[in-house]
């Protein structure tokens, strides 16, 4: 028992290259469907990479069920894994490549629909995620942006700072009245 635990009836390198291969597919397939595959917008989206996880499982392990195995496919992902930040993390140009740049869907308050159509959000999805960042209405928001790693960024508008421009203006006009 304690030798099926251990032996390897795939070869170490057949292994490493699966691994790697399943990872750089998925980092490719992620990055063309779009960052609401990671924006915990939608639990139906969450289903489907928990299905993902599941399809490509025989892809990385074959056919070995082993201890051994599994724990060695597991250290080679997070490995990949460690070397694409890595290297990403000295390449701005890579990073962008492989995350994507930031999708602005409120700007001033205003609804960027093309935006949303883009990154397949509906107004319902987009105003739940605002509602739990603490803005409960769309022109209360300066910016609301889905960033590329599918954090929603959301911004009140700084009601003060206009407040306080809006008495500036008056005090002004009331110092050229008064002239």
């Amino acid at each position: 028992m304690f030798h099926d635990l251990l032996s390897l009836p795939v070869p170490l390198l057949d292994k490493a290259v699966r691994s790697v291969a399943v990872y750089l597919f998925l980092v490719a397939a992620l990055r063309v469907t779009g960052k609401r595959e990671v924006a915990q917008l939608n639990p139906f989206d969450f289903v489907v990479l928990l299905l993902l996880s599941n399809t490509v499982q025989n892809a990385i392990i074959g056919p070995d069920n082993s201890l051994a195995g599994g724990l060695l496919g597991a250290v080679v992902l997070l490995a990949a894994n460690r070397l694409v930040v890595r290297i990403a993390y000295g390449s701005p140009r890579l990073t962008r490549l492989i995350q994507g740049g930031q999708t602005v869907l409120v700007d001033k308050g205003v609804l960027r629909e093309q935006a949303l159509r883009k990154e397949l959000i509906t107004e319902e999805e987009l105003m739940a995620a605002v509602r739990t960042q603490g803005v409960h209405e769309l022109k209360a928001a300066d910016l609301v942006a889905l960033e590329p790693n599918g954090a929603l960024t959301v911004e009140p508008r700084d009601h003060l700072g206009e407040i306080m421009q809006q008495l500036r203006r008056i005090e002004a006009k009331l110092d050229a009245t008064t002239r």
